[in-house]
Order: structure tokens, then C-alpha cells, then sequence
């Protein structure tokens, strides 16, 4: 019997980058997604949790009360996920995400104005500062969003769910180019 060996094809591969001086969408690389569960009772799990990501800015993401998201552009080989998941244990528990989500970038001038008109989020960044993340709808698409930057949100979205956020993202920022 041969192995199966599935082809995952990028769920916004044929998606270019909308782009006008105030506003850009652009898909980003599917590289790695995953979900910690924290065992209740540890305090200090972030700096914990921290040693785990790439050092780049917002690779730890709060999701809810004990759980976060760790990413990177990049994919990470079985063995080391594997090595990953023993590391996290007992403090923690990992779930490879990477499969079944999407990670989309919002950016510019207008990239504020565009999003409101999809989420119910206060997005002033007095209200949503750079590193905020929050679990909301955007058009009727539960997302997970992030303030990567003074005009730059990073949305993360269920893979099948992710062509239609990028056509109502679309939309919403026809008006600014």
C-alpha cells in the first residue's frame, strides 16, 4: 500500500494583494498556527510561553483566558513540532493549527476605517493598542484580530472560511482606492 502524501493548495494562492495609498490587504505566508491551552494555576506562562516563538514581535498571541496562539511565517518539520508539544508539557498543552487557519494583513492610512465597517471592536489605538488581539466577528466571519502596528492588523480566520473574509476585506476597503 502506498503512502498518502495530501496537497494542501493555499486557501488565498490565487488572491493578489489589493492595494491603494491608504490600503492594502495582502495574504500571509501559511506558515505556523498553534493553539496553547494552559493548564490553570501558572501565573507565569507568557514569559514561559515566549520561549517558544521566533523572537519576532507578536509571535504570542492572547486568544481567551489561558490560551494563546504562537506564530511564525514559517512552517515548523514534524520532529521539531513534536519536540515543541513535549516542551510545553505539564504547563501547557499545543495544537497544531497551522492546517486549518489563514492569517490575512490589513495595512494602511484607512485600514482602521475599513475594518470598522465589519467589527463591532473599538479600533482607535487608545482602545486597541499595538499588540491588542481580539476573537470577534468581522462581516459574519468569527476572526481572531491583531494590532501589529500603528496602521498594520493581522486577522487570523478558519482556512474554509477565508476567501469570503478576503472578499468582504475587499469590499469594505473599495471606497479608499
Amino acid at each position: 500500500m502506498s503512502e498518502f502524501r495530501p496537497t494542501l493548495r493555499p486557501a488565498l494562492g490565487s488572491r493578489q494583494a489589493v492595494a491603494s495609498a491608504d490600503f492594502r490587504l495582502s495574504p500571509l505566508p501559511e506558515g505556523t498556527i498553534i493553539h496553547v491551552l494552559a493548564r490553570p494555576g501558572h501565573e507565569d506562562i507568557v514569559p514561559f510561553l515566549g520561549r517558544f516563538t521566533d523572537a519576532a514581535p507578536h509571535a504570542l498571541r492572547p486568544v481567551s483566558p489561558d490560551q494563546w496562539f504562537i506564530i511564525s511565517d514559517a512552517p515548523i518539520p514534524h520532529q521539531e513540532m513534536k519536540s515543541l508539544f513535549a516542551a510545553l508539557e505539564p504547563r501547557a498543552t499545543g495544537v497544531d493549527q497551522s492546517h486549518g487557519r489563514v492569517r490575512i494583513r490589513i495595512e494602511g492610512k484607512m485600514a482602521h476605517r475599513a475594518l470598522s465597517k465589519g467589527t463591532a471592536l473599538d479600533l482607535d489605538p487608545s482602545a486597541f493598542p499595538i499588540g491588542q488581539s481580539a476573537v470577534t466577528l468581522v462581516a459574519h466571519i468569527a476572526a481572531h484580530v491583531t494590532r501589529v502596528g500603528p496602521e498594520t492588523f493581522e486577522i487570523i480566520v478558519l482556512r474554509g472560511f477565508a476567501e469570503s473574509l478576503w472578499d468582504d476585506l475587499a469590499r469594505m476597503g473599495l471606497e479608499f482606492g
